[in-house]
């Protein structure tokens, strides 16, 4: 089993800055992929941005150049800089990792997702 535990939500005003945190603890034996989700009340979730194991970056069009991605590997950790935050921001904002589980022994499940269970981000005008 793995958990994704995310952290950093709060609310700020409108300009103001924020950073997520996800860990990943378990039985992982790679991740090949993770990134942040976003569900504001009354929609659907929605890609915010994503980070491959070999760098590779990808951002909703409205976030970038405002928030940015950063990975400690040794930590199995995710971070999501926010600045410049918009009341349009303001959601809950999931992590989401794609892995391969394992243990000591060796790998035993590939190419499986977990989610967090979120944490609130609330910008006010």
């Amino acid at each position: 089993q793995v958990q994704l535990v995310e952290s950093g939500g709060g609310l700020v005003q409108a300009g103001g800055s924020l950073r997520l945190s996800c860990v990943a603890s378990g039985d992982i034996w790679f991740i090949n992929s993770m990134g942040w989700y976003r569900q504001a009340p009354g929609n659907g979730r929605e890609l915010v941005a994503t980070a491959t194991a070999g760098g590779t970056t990808n951002y909703e069009d409205s976030v970038k150049g405002r928030f940015t991605l950063s990975k400690d590997n040794t930590k199995n950790a995710l971070y999501l800089q926010m600045n410049d935050l918009k009341p349009e921001d303001t959601a809950v904002y999931y992590c989401n990792a794609d892995l391969d589980e394992g243990t000591y022994y060796g790998p035993h499940h590939s190419g499986m997702n977990y989610w967090g269970k979120g944490t609130l981000v609330t910008v006010s005008s």
